[in-house]
């Protein structure tokens, strides 16, 4: 039988060391953003939805609507399709810009 257990904008989480809020959680394919401090082994949650402010090189530019990837080793928005998809641009960022504004998982 299938339950429903809670709505799919944020999902719980555990980390096993400190996560500070603004700070991106990939777990295998599924990536998130959490809004508050988490302790290690403590219940936190990691939101699924919303538009965030990412940073991304400065020399990276974005197309409105474009894909937006993100590098989990250098904590960056990236163009490169390798990467884990972590949403899509909600508006053009230019060459010089410190971030990309994001529409997650969409």
């Amino acid at each position: 039988m299938i339950r429903f257990v809670q709505d799919a904008n944020c999902i719980d989480y555990t980390p096993s060391a400190d996560v500070a809020a603004g700070e991106v959680v990939v777990q295998g394919s599924l990536i998130g953003i959490t809004k508050t401090d988490i302790g290690a082994g403590k219940l936190g949650a990691v939101h699924l939805e919303g538009v965030y402010d990412v940073p991304k090189d400065s020399a990276t530019v974005f197309a409105a609507g474009g894909a937006v990837y993100y590098d989990n080793s250098k904590k960056l928005a990236t163009t490169t399709s390798g990467s884990i998809l972590l949403g899509h641009a909600a508006q053009a960022a230019v060459s010089g810009g410190a971030v990309v504004r994001v529409v997650l998982n969409k």
